[in-house]
């Protein structure tokens, strides 16, 4: 059995290196594969309806069974999804792989973090941070990756597929802590969000700010070929200047965020989200603003996220784990609605009226957080 710290850490982060590609591969190869902005919105409110099945199955069993065998069974499905997707062309069929998709990186999303927090009793925060970076990283490098292969997408899915097998194998092998903990029950877990006002807020904050951030993800590519006149490699490039934006954001986000300026950084980043969206969105076509701006709207609602994660650790010290586990359920939460919203405003309206979805939400996130300012300071809530 594999015990070395070293090697589960990089397998940890190699899960959420394959969990950025398989959220971010719609975006990248979607006009290769022909879908339409609506197949778009609805493949990625699918994916998202596996992630939260998955992501509470499993972040409930992390606390009784390997964290390593979870992860195991997560990259199994992950493999064989990725082999499968889009072998054949039924949309239906792809629909029910997507969902696979979305089971296998919702449980490496569950079982990924509290693996790495079991091996290490130091600098956690840290670990942490570096793990949910290589998300990140795998959106970017997936999109890098097709231009590389000339745009040759399901050669790219076939050689994730043969990585993530190999991911499998290593966590079989693996064994972590032999130590297990009673973890709050799902019913608990709601009962706690039901009850607190403060998690409710911020609950609602990361469903908006996850939500805009994925639907982008998703939709990038497509906007630019419809209204900038983008060809299928100049478009990846657009993504991957958004995502190296995304990128960007996280990095400094620890070199620049106090914890007394926790609540106004998170009122500034949604208010600057919306303005630099609807900029990108609704400004004629001109190449260099068009990059400028994606670059800064990548960048600026990368940070509200890890904001989010922060200030509901300090508004919840003694019992930041459930406020955190339930906090998470705002990335399948957001990443179902506004995707599908997105889907139904394409096929009733237009793709360009339902861009405005975007800035909208992130304007609603503002007024949420404006309005809830007594909540949402540190030194306020119930749990200060």
């Amino acid at each position: 059995m594999i015990r070395n710290r070293a090697i589960l850490t990089l397998s940890a982060f190699g899960a959420m290196f394959f969990l950025g590609v398989g959220t971010a591969i719609i975006g990248a190869a979607s006009r290769n594969i022909g879908l339409t902005p609506s197949q778009i919105g609805l493949m990625v409110s699918i994916q998202n309806v596996g992630f939260v099945i998955s992501v509470v199955t499993v972040g409930s069993l992390a606390d009784s069974v390997q964290k390593t065998r979870l992860l195991a069974g997560a990259s199994l499905i992950l493999a064989v999804s990725f082999a499968l997707f889009y072998y054949q062309d039924p949309f239906i069929l792809n629909l029910i792989i997507m969902l696979a998709i979305g089971l296998g990186i919702g449980g490496y999303e569950g079982a990924a973090d509290p693996l790495l927090l079991e091996i290490y009793k130091r600098r956690q925060s840290l670990v942490i941070s570096v793990n949910h970076f290589f998300v990140t990283f795998g959106e970017l490098l997936i999109a890098l990756y097709l231009i590389f292969l000339q745009m040759d997408w399901r050669k790219s899915m076939v050689q994730s597929a043969a990585a993530v097998l190999f991911l499998a194998i290593i966590f079989v092998l693996s064994q972590g802590s032999d130590k297990a903990s009673r973890g709050e029950s799902l019913r608990r877990r709601f009962n706690f969000l039901k009850n607190q006002k403060p998690l409710l807020v911020l609950f609602s904050l990361a469903a908006c700010a996850v939500g805009v951030e994925l639907a982008l993800v998703g939709m990038i590519t497509s906007f630019l070929m419809e209204f900038h006149g983008f060809t299928q490699v100049t478009s990846k490039l657009g993504l991957i200047v958004f995502l190296g934006g995304v990128a960007a954001g996280r990095l400094i986000l620890g070199l620049f965020t106090r914890r007394e300026l926790l609540y106004k950084s998170i009122l500034i980043t949604f208010g600057l989200t919306a303005l630099c969206i609807g900029a990108l969105f609704f400004t004629p076509p001109l190449s260099a603003l068009t990059y400028v701006l994606l670059f800064l709207s990548g960048g600026t609602i990368a940070i509200i996220f890890p904001l989010i994660i922060t200030l509901t650790g300090l508004k919840y010290p003694e019992m930041s784990g459930t406020a955190l586990g339930v906090l998470k359920l705002g990335i399948p939460a957001g990443g179902i609605v506004v995707p599908f919203l997105l889907s139904i405003l394409a096929s009733a309206l237009s793709f360009q009226i339902s861009l405005a979805l975007f800035p909208l939400v992130m304007l609603a996130g503002l007024i949420l957080a404006y309005t809830n300012k007594e909540t949402l300071e540190i030194g306020s809530g119930s749990a200060s």
